[in-house]
């Protein structure tokens, strides 16, 4: 394997735990823990462990291009237990990104407002509203001050993320999985979901298109560099299509554009298209959960 000058190659070991209070009967799973293959991340090699071992195991890609692993158990159980090994290789990316350069946001978004007889562009998908967030109209007026009349679309999204880093505290526990973009940005608190849930709201309720990315971050920061908020747990960020640049992510819980230390696993429009592990159980009871993440340059 060779490497450019700048690139980085990191290795990520993700381990879930369930616990049950009862024994689970019979389970259904879907488990979205395969990382993206992205021109700016080159995916080096993948593993998986699943204890106990599934009775049956599929996989398929989905509509946001992600591959996502079906699987089956059924013996009862009171353990669950997930594990990623992965190593990819990270390519910079925003070296020739010029904020300035790109397009007025309201150009963007009147091209992508419907018309019966105008063109169809695939980002425009991630213009509406999804299960975890509506085009609040408080989220537009928060938005608003980040673009003014031609405010280039890039330029307007990194203020706004800079806007959301200062203004909102973050706060473990604090929400929870299902916690709407609207009742985040109330609280003005939150963690990685919900500073990304209100930026991708914000946007959207611009008519600009944003979509919700999952992954990891870098565990162990270059000398010199202060270690990343959320990087001992699964990560989110945004990223916003700008017809010009195609999709720029950006990280408003560490206000940054997400680059070497980010490591990419998939795309949706919000958390629920993308969660770790979702499904249906038999029983069960109460549960605990035990997340370890550690991501460490090789």
């Amino acid at each position: 394997m060779s490497l450019g000058l700048n690139d980085t190659v990191l290795a990520v070991t993700h381990r879930t735990t369930y616990r049950y209070s009862t024994p689970v009967e019979i389970a259904q799973h879907l488990a979205t823990i395969r990382p993206l293959h992205c021109p700016w991340q080159q995916v080096i090699s993948h593993t998986e462990r699943i204890d106990p071992v599934p009775s049956y195991v599929h996989s398929r890609v989905d509509a946001f291009g992600n591959d996502v692993l079906y699987f089956s158990l059924d013996a009862p159980h009171e353990r669950l237990s997930m594990t990623s090994e992965t190593t990819v290789r990270l390519t910079p990316r925003w070296d020739a990104l010029d904020a300035e350069a790109t397009p007025p946001w309201e150009d963007v978004a009147d091209r992508l407002r419907y018309s019966a007889s105008g063109s169809f562009y695939p980002e425009s998908e991630f213009c509406y509203a999804s299960p975890n967030i509506s085009l609040d109209h408080a989220l537009r007026a928060y938005a608003q001050a980040s673009f003014d009349k031609g405010t280039p679309l890039v330029a307007g999204a990194i203020d706004l993320m800079h806007r959301i880093h200062a203004d909102f505290d973050y706060k473990p526990s604090a929400t929870a999985f299902d916690t709407p973009a609207s009742r985040a940005f109330e609280l003005r608190h939150g963690v990685c979901q919900d500073f990304s849930q209100v930026m991708i709201g914000c946007l959207r309720a611009l008519g600009l298109p944003a979509r919700y990315v999952s992954g990891y971050l870098r565990n162990d920061p270059p000398p010199g560099h202060p270690r990343l908020i959320g990087a001992d747990a699964s990560h989110a960020w945004v990223s916003v299509h700008c017809p010009q640049s195609g999709w720029i992510d950006l990280d408003p819980t560490n206000d940054v554009l997400a680059d070497l230390d980010h490591v990419t696993l998939a795309t949706g429009r919000d958390y629920s298209d993308v969660s770790l592990l979702r499904g249906m159980i038999l029983g069960g009871g109460a549960h605990h959960v035990d997340v370890a993440v550690n991501v460490l340059a090789l």
